[in-house]
């Protein structure tokens, strides 16, 4: 079984060339962190450095959302994302050569033969995101895994600790997922969802009810969480999920879309009696948990061109378009490996 845990995604507004140093000096410590080797993390700092003045030259309202990933394949993770021009004809932007702003024009190629995965959205008129992910070769890839698996976790503006956790457990065919939101922001409400998060730990593939009713209990001296838990069986294409509060469920696919319902209440504060939910995972569904800090009532077709690519683009695209701005955000996608 396979554990996976993250950091809070840290984003870097990058509107001139000493934002994109910072954001180089903060992959440059990532790196160290994870263990990897200079080469590496040169190449993380190489793409890191493309990525950021590409925004700079040509974007508008440019980001860079850095974070790592435990597991068995510890990965650094740099999503570049913009909210236009957006790029009108993708392959002859990827062509070594190609450039519109008088550069050598080798910064999208670069990327992606550096990276151990890359990825590429662009809508004109709305924007770009750049996904691009680093793990030392011997390790795992996320296409060796039964899921595609895609997370981010951003806090809220003006705090340094995200109030929301999360954690994934991956077993052959089985996933399982948690995704809690403390009650509030900063520090209190981080530890109230990272309670949750310990508790799920012990047994991921436990009984669902049974989980969050002990999630309840080891809450009662945190302010509390909305908490949600969910079971998937690729195998067998069904869900089980089980929650209370405001994280929300919902299975999309090109011609699929529904919302999973949990409870009210707040675990560790006031929970009902636990109803778990069984439901069937259309095969070419993706899974997407997220906390209150998207809003709810995002289109499927914000996602659904995205179906067969890397999650990772559908979590920037969710964020950056549907995210509240005022609230820690986190949105969690999972999809069958194809």
């Amino acid at each position: 079984m396979e554990i996976i845990q993250g950091t809070t995604h840290r984003a870097f507004s990058v509107s001139d060339p000493s934002c994109v140093g910072e954001a180089r000096r903060h992959v440059a410590h990532l790196s160290r962190t994870l263990g990897f080797d200079d080469v590496l993390a040169g190449q993380a700092a190489i793409v890191v450095n493309e990525l950021g003045n590409n925004l700079c030259r040509h974007a508008q309202q440019g980001q860079l959302w850095i974070a790592t990933r435990s597991g068995d394949a510890p990965e650094l993770e740099i999503l570049s994302v913009d909210e236009g021009p957006g790029i009108a004809d993708l392959p002859q932007a990827m062509r070594d050569g190609y450039s519109t702003g008088g550069t050598p024009g080798t910064g999208l190629g670069a990327v992606e033969r550096l990276s151990a995965d890359f990825d590429i959205h662009s809508e004109p008129g709305k924007g770009t995101v750049v996904l691009a992910r680093f793990r030392p070769a011997t390790t795992q890839s996320a296409q060796q895994r039964a899921f595609r698996v895609s997370v981010m976790a951003v806090p809220a503006p003006g705090e340094t600790v995200c109030g929301d956790a999360w954690a994934l457990a991956l077993d052959g065919p089985r996933a399982a997922l948690l995704v809690a939101d403390g009650l509030g922001h900063g520090v209190r409400a981080a530890e109230a969802s990272q309670a949750a998060v310990e508790v799920f730990l012990k047994q991921p593939f436990g009984d669902i009810k049974a989980g969050l009713e002990d999630a309840h209990a080891a809450l009662r001296m945190t302010r509390g969480a909305a908490v949600t838990c969910v079971q998937l069986d690729g195998e067998a294409g069904t869900l089980l999920a089980a929650g209370a509060g405001n994280v929300a469920i919902r299975l999309v696919s090109g011609v699929y879309n529904r919302s999973v319902l949990v409870q009210h209440g707040t675990v560790g504060v006031q929970m009902r009696q636990v109803q778990d939910i069984r439901m069937d995972w259309p095969a070419h569904a993706m899974v997407v948990c997220h906390s209150d800090g998207l809003q709810s009532r995002w289109p499927p077709e914000a996602v659904t061109a995205l179906l067969g690519r890397d999650p990772g683009l559908a979590v920037a695209v969710l964020v950056r378009d549907y995210g509240r701005g005022r609230d820690d955000v986190t949105v969690l996608i999972v999809r069958r490996t194809e």
